[in-house]
């Protein structure tokens, strides 16, 4: 399945390995403690910042991680969940689950120019006024945008560079803080100052989108081996970029800072620990930190609308590729949203995408398990060692935590996610509508399973529905095998 006779080969487009995978999962995910600072504000110091980074990445980041390992290596494709959710509940929830997951990957790549910009201005640095300011996220978004249009295996490397140099500042602020570590001030709260809503927001935010690096499956070598690894390794990469750091500015410095830690206040840290050379350091790492971020997370939403349109699901224009093997249609898309919605501020976008990426996340979990039900026998390359029983229960606490933070969320995100759901139903219909009257062209759809007859019973007909999603998904994919005996050639 390809876009057009003149996109490049599967076979011949450079793919991903492993260490360059564990850096866009990481970019997609984290990108370094970047953006961790709310949560010491809105925690009311550093107890719950510090337990929720020990607690949350086993109840949250883990069960999701294992999720993707697993249903990423048996649907080994650019649709990701797309293609697992299509396989459990049929393409109008995959639409819709597609919409609102790539509606909240704009979203939070909307944040990075906004990041940037303040970590130049924090501790009396670079500040715009805003006409300017809004050019300047205009030039960075178009150059980022172009780099990524330039080949996803040259954002990999790249990626693996930034990950590099975002953390080598840290390192030094670690050593330098060490003898002025007071560990009594990792137990300090002020109850009166907690913020639940921004607190539970700040930590879901820097913990999810484990799963949006799975519509990069069809880019990587060998991805029934090479996912598993590079997911478990991106989590380990996560949880220390995210702890070292917070336990060595917390501890370091009173526990009366706390109001003060808003983003970007960790090149303040610097300044008062090490001196102006590393507050300048952090901020020129927070600056090529959040050009991988945004990096990563345009990879996973272009390609991801490439997946959608060769499972038939929108025009077959996002399938067309470049000849760098990159969407060129998917990105220039997800680069307009990324502009119309970088007006927003930070805190404002936080809170909407996620509660968008929750809604997306309980349909996924939903997928999972039905299709360890469903169908038993699915060949999984990598598979979670417990029965489905287990796998159920593993979901529970995410599901907990996404109930939480969207319970939480002000009554107007409510209103507009309501409303964003509302635009997805209504555009599935619509782009039925042009399928129909051919109107634009679309790739020939994946079978999908109709919806069961059954009250949850597995079936042969319902593994026969799941394998026919799968066999159509992977039909222009290059096997393991035959990537073995090509490069052996």
């Amino acid at each position: 399945m390809t876009g057009s006779p003149a996109d490049p080969p599967a076979r011949s487009r450079p793919r991903l390995t492993v260490l360059p995978l564990v850096a866009l999962i990481f970019y997609e995910v984290s990108g370094g403690p970047f953006g961790i600072e709310d949560s010491v504000r809105a925690g009311g110091g550093a107890l719950l910042p510090v337990l929720g980074f020990l607690a949350l990445p086993a109840l949250w980041s883990l069960p999701e991680a294992l999720v993707t390992a697993e249903l990423a290596s048996a649907f080994p494709t650019n649709a990701g969940y797309v293609a697992w959710v299509s396989a459990a509940f049929g393409p109008a929830a995959a639409f819709l689950v597609g919409f609102t997951k790539w509606a909240s990957g704009t979203l939070d790549n909307a944040l990075y120019p906004v990041l940037f910009l303040d970590y130049l201005r924090s501790g009396g640095g670079l500040a715009l006024a805003p006409p300017a300011r809004s050019l300047a996220v205009l030039a960075l978004t178009a150059a980022l945008t172009y780099l990524n249009y330039r080949g996803l295996h040259l954002v990999g490397l790249s990626a693996l560079a930034l990950t590099a140099f975002s953390l080598s500042p840290f390192v030094a602020l670690t050593v330098l803080a060490a003898p002025k570590i007071r560990p009594a001030r990792w137990l300090a709260i002020d109850a009166g100052a907690v913020d639940l809503r921004g607190y539970f927001n700040s930590m879901f935010w820097n913990l999810n989108f484990w799963d949006k690096a799975s519509t990069l499956a069809g880019e990587v070598e060998e991805p029934r081996k090479t996912f598993p690894k590079a997911v478990f390794g991106a989590v380990g990469l996560v949880v220390g970029a995210y702890l070292i750091p917070l336990l060595a500015g917390t501890g370091a410095l009173p526990s009366e800072s706390a109001a003060e830690w808003t983003d970007g206040f960790f090149s303040e840290v610097g300044q008062r620990i090490g001196g102006p050379w590393l507050r300048v350091w952090i901020q020129a790492a927070a600056a090529m930190s959040n050009m991988g971020l945004f990096e990563a997370e345009m990879s996973g939403d272009s390609f991801q609308l490439l997946g959608m349109a060769e499972m038939g699901m929108i025009p077959a224009i996002f399938a067309r590729r470049s000849k760098h093997g990159t969407p060129t249609f998917s990105i220039l898309c997800s680069a307009t949203g990324v502009v119309i919605l970088s007006f927003m501020s930070f805190q404002e976008i936080i809170e909407f995408l996620n509660f968008l990426y929750g809604l997306g996340m309980l349909v996924v979990f939903a997928a999972f398990v039905k299709l360890r039900v469903k169908n038993p026998d699915l060949p999984r390359p990598y598979r979670i060692p417990v029965g489905t029983a287990g796998a159920a229960v593993m979901c529970v606490p995410p599901v907990v935590l996404i109930t939480t933070v969207m319970c939480l969320a002000s009554a107007w995100t409510v209103i507009v996610n309501a409303v964003v759901v509302a635009a997805g139903v209504a555009l599935y219909y619509g782009v039925e509508h042009a399928k129909r009257r051919a109107w634009v062209e679309f790739m020939a759809p994946v079978p999908s399973p109709p919806p069961d007859s059954s009250h949850g019973s597995t079936t042969a007909s319902d593994a026969a529905d799941v394998e026919d999603v799968r066999a159509g998904l992977l039909a222009d994919e290059p096997s393991d095998e035959a990537s073995a005996r090509s490069r052996s050639a």
